[in-house]
């Protein structure tokens, strides 16, 4: 089997195991997944990801036939990436393709300067959970996301020990904990999760780490942007735009 960066020409294989490894993973209405799939990898989102420095698409092959592909993305800070997606054909699950495929993106992704890589998995997707958690990630918290109008929870996994939490006040002098583990792309520096117990357990808002200000919006597509310096979250895979 082969491992090897994703080309424009990959982009109707990748649509369909995307496709046939949500639907086998994943309790989302057909149209909801048709819809992703279409809009996540149509052929220009696909050839715009492949020329973004900062992710990463791999794909899995063997006698010329893509069984599988990764996608993942390094954030502004830290030395950390996410890796949003890992899908196998279903009819080839089982083989060891996804633990070869976590193995060689966490290589590609080291050589960039990558020093720490998380997961997100929504809660309901049982495989996902286990892999993760046989490949000896934690679990460090969860987030909610909004498909076709549908609150689903997600969890966020971190490959080695979740870091503690800082503490913060807010303006009506709350304490806060900030969660340096829970990070996600914005225009200007990162995002980081806040919540208002020291377990993780309840989320409060988000940390602007440009001008670490607490003072944060949330828009209807859950976009969150910084109501000091402007900072704005960028697009996630969930985000209607791609829906």
């Amino acid at each position: 089997m082969e491992v090897r960066s994703a080309e424009v020409d990959d982009v109707a294989r990748v649509r369909e195991i995307a496709r046939r490894s949500m639907e086998a993973s994943y309790t989302l209405s057909p149209q909801t997944i048709e819809g992703a799939v279409m809009q996540w990898y149509d052929d220009d989102s696909f050839r715009e990801r492949l020329d973004d420095d900062d992710q990463l698409v791999l794909v899995a092959e063997r006698d010329g036939e893509i069984l599988a592909f990764s996608e993942s993305v390094v954030l502004e800070s830290d030395g950390d990436a996410d890796l949003n997606w890992l899908h196998v054909d279903p009819d080839y699950r089982g083989d060891g393709i996804a633990r070869a495929l976590f193995v060689e993106t966490r290589e590609r992704l080291t050589e960039t300067g990558v020093t720490r890589l998380r997961g997100r998995v929504l809660r309901d997707n049982t495989d996902g959970i286990e892999f993760y958690e046989h490949l000896g990630f934690s679990k460090v918290g969860e987030d909610h996301v909004d498909i076709d109008g549908t609150d689903y929870t997600e969890h966020v996994y971190v490959e080695d020990e979740p870091s503690d939490l800082t503490r913060a006040t807010t303006a009506e002098g709350k304490e806060v904990f900030v969660d340096p583990d829970d990070a996600f792309r914005a225009s200007l520096a990162p995002f980081l999760a806040v919540y208002s117990d020291p377990d993780r357990e309840r989320r409060w808002g988000n940390f602007c780490t440009n001008c670490e200000s607490l003072d944060t919006a949330v828009d209807s597509m859950g976009r969150v942007e910084c109501n000091d310096c402007g900072n704005q979250s960028k697009a996630t895979r969930w985000d209607a735009a791609y829906m």
